[in-house]
């Protein structure tokens, strides 16, 4: 088996191993450069979107006009309560991309793997 020509910080060889034809493991290869500048880009995208500032924004405005006394206690209850279950459908929203971006990316490394495993089992090793 071969391992990453890879070099961590503290200087020692890297340990993942490499398929055939490869010096690099998928974390160093220069061929997957690209790739994980956009992976590491989506993570830092990983802010409050516009709608759940504005939904966070008229929560605040009527919390300070029931306080002001502007606004009926009800009617600032019930609106409250609608935008509160906007924010859980955003937050749903937001858990089901992530969960299907996530089995994407799991059915890709399966695949590799299983490529992988072809390639040596096919390689006549001993059983």
């Amino acid at each position: 088996m071969r391992f990453c020509s890879g070099i961590t910080k503290s200087g020692t060889r890297f340990t993942h191993s490499v398929s055939d034809g490869s010096q690099y493991c998928h974390l160093h290869d220069p061929s997957r450069s690209e790739q994980r500048k956009r992976i590491a880009s989506k993570a830092g995208k990983s802010r409050p979107s516009k709608v759940l500032l504005d939904l966070r924004s008229r929560l605040v405005e009527i919390g300070e006009d029931v306080l002001e006394g502007k606004t009926d206690t009800k009617r600032a209850s019930v609106a409250a309560q609608a935008f509160n279950v906007a924010i859980r459908c955003v937050e749903a929203e937001r858990k089901l991309k992530e969960s299907e971006e996530f089995e994407a990316r799991l059915e890709a490394l399966e695949e590799a793997t299983r490529t992988e495993r072809e390639l040596y089992e096919g390689r006549g090793r001993w059983r």
